[in-house]
């Protein structure tokens, strides 16, 4: 399943293809109760008992609010071209309602002129997962309403930065805010309710084509306006089961159909509606509310990191957790698939316990290289968790990720050569992080952080993906 990591010829790129890294608002920056932000759902997640791995919060995080310079200069020591990062919605606008704080926005401006004077292209991402808790109070995804406050915090930022940012993402892994945090409960707000989930999918997908419609009123008519789905690789146990067919498609609408659907062709899946009308009669989605989801996209993002086995249960309905690498819950994050059986892929795992797979990378882009022909493809998150720490010398070498790595940037250079257009690449994470409910425990980082001095250390992987920056050829793999 990997990808040589010594190729007979060197894996180079196009000229022109974006090297860069990602990271999110509550992840990184810290300064929760600075220049005016107010709590999201993450700061009244993190804060309640049982919810995070070890208690922790992302109050300081990497400390990114005041060190941000000293980060986008390390980012242009190692040679990126590229910066994904997210607004946090409660820093520019603390009750999902209103004007803007000039604070917030402020923080933003200076971080993207910074970048451009360091000749890093920011790619700004205006929702992963922070809404304010005023909104959730107020019933978050789940309520139409959330949807046009979306838009209006979209258009507040777009006026703001769009005369400066070019790549714009509306919503980062909407199936994440959807099923982890309304279906499941493993993430913020942590709510367990089946078909306020799927209210949520639709309620996001309207905010997409809200905020793309606000972004483009707002903004230049050259920039680029997207949206990042982590789309799932859904494979068969047996692929001759008829019963095992049938759960991949299940899963697959629930991971993906949800969402490419109406965004990219305009309808949801008749099949998810057969699926789900146990739960929900779907009577939310109103007149009009496909146009609007269906608008045009500039470029599409595709996060990945492993792909999904499944099979249909033989003994009745599952119960408790599942082996779907989406955190343990008695809930499911699956509505109207509880006849599923999920299994663990085999091969190598990285800390997280997801499989290494790049062949699912390939086929990740291909497919929506088939699904929407023309639009250009951002592979806007992949990467590896590893336990890693300092040598007696302070240097952290992380062989396992450059790895992983190679394996992963050769899989998308081999769909750019079978005709994919795939324009650039953002590593996660440009370094450790507040990892949601796994805390501090789970590093993605190419650059180590200490959290007791915050100092930052670029691992090996660092160095290696910064001369793949610099060279657009993929350096040797090595254990050095």
């Amino acid at each position: 399943m990997l990808e040589s990591a010594h190729p007979a010829t060197p894996v180079t790129f196009p000229p022109a293809f974006l090297w860069g890294a990602a990271t999110s608002a509550y992840q990184i920056e810290g300064a929760v109760r600075e220049d005016g932000r107010t709590p999201s759902i993450w700061d009244t997640f993190s804060h309640t008992p049982g919810k995070t791995a070890g208690g922790d919060h992302g109050d300081i995080a990497v400390d990114h609010y005041h060190r941000y310079r000293e980060d986008v200069a390390l980012m242009a020591e190692l040679g990126l071209d590229g910066y994904r990062f997210s607004i946090s919605w409660p820093r520019v606008q603390p009750t999902g309602r209103g004007p803007a704080v000039q604070r917030g926005l402020d923080f933003y401006r200076r971080l993207v002129d910074e970048l451009l004077a360091h000749g890093i292209k920011p790619a700004v991402t205006l929702y992963h997962w922070d809404l304010p808790q005023e909104l959730e109070d107020a019933g978050g995804w789940p309520e139409r309403d959330t949807a046009y406050r979306f838009a209006e915090y979209a258009q507040i930022v777009g006026e703001a930065l769009g005369d400066r940012v070019e790549q714009w993402i509306t919503l980062n892994e909407p199936w994440c805010s959807a099923f982890l945090g309304y279906g499941s409960g493993v993430h913020a707000p942590g709510r367990t309710d089946p078909e306020a989930s799927l209210r949520a999918a639709h309620h996001l997908n309207l905010a997409h084509g809200l905020g793309a419609k606000a972004l483009r009123s707002a903004m230049p008519a050259r920039n680029s306006v997207a949206i990042s789905l982590n789309s799932s690789v859904v494979r068969p146990l047996s692929p001759q089961d008829p019963g095992d067919l049938a759960a991949v498609r299940k899963i697959d609408d629930l991971a993906n159909g949800v969402f490419h659907g109406p965004i990219l062709h305009g309808a949801y899946p008749e099949s998810l509606f057969a699926a789900t009308e146990s739960i929900t009669d779907w009577s939310y989605v109103l007149d009009g509310d496909l146009q609007t989801i269906h608008q045009p996209l500039d470029a599409l993002g595709l996060n990945y990191y492993t792909p999904a086995l499944v099979s249909a249960a033989a003994d009745g309905p599952v119960a408790g957790p599942r082996t779907d690498g989406h955190g343990a819950s008695e809930h499911s994050p699956w509505p109207g698939a509880d006849d599923v059986l999920f299994h663990q892929t085999p091969g190598e795992r990285t800390e997280m316990g997801w499989t290494i797979d790049p062949t699912g990378l390939h086929e990740l882009i291909m497919r929506y290289t088939r699904e929407a022909p023309g639009l250009p493809l951002y592979i806007t998150e992949n990467g590896a968790a590893y336990d890693d720490k300092p040598d007696p010398d302070g240097r952290v070498h992380d062989p396992e990720r450059v790895a992983y790595l190679h394996g992963h940037l050769s899989a998308v250079r081999r769909a750019i050569t079978d005709g994919a257009d795939v324009r650039g690449y953002y590593l996660w994470s440009l370094m450790d992080n507040f990892e949601w409910a796994y805390g501090y425990e789970k590093r993605f980082g190419a650059v180590y952080v200490d959290y007791a001095t915050l100092a930052r250390t670029p691992k090996s992987s660092a160095l290696w993906y910064g001369q793949a920056a610099r060279t657009g050829t993929l350096p040797e793999v090595t254990t050095d």
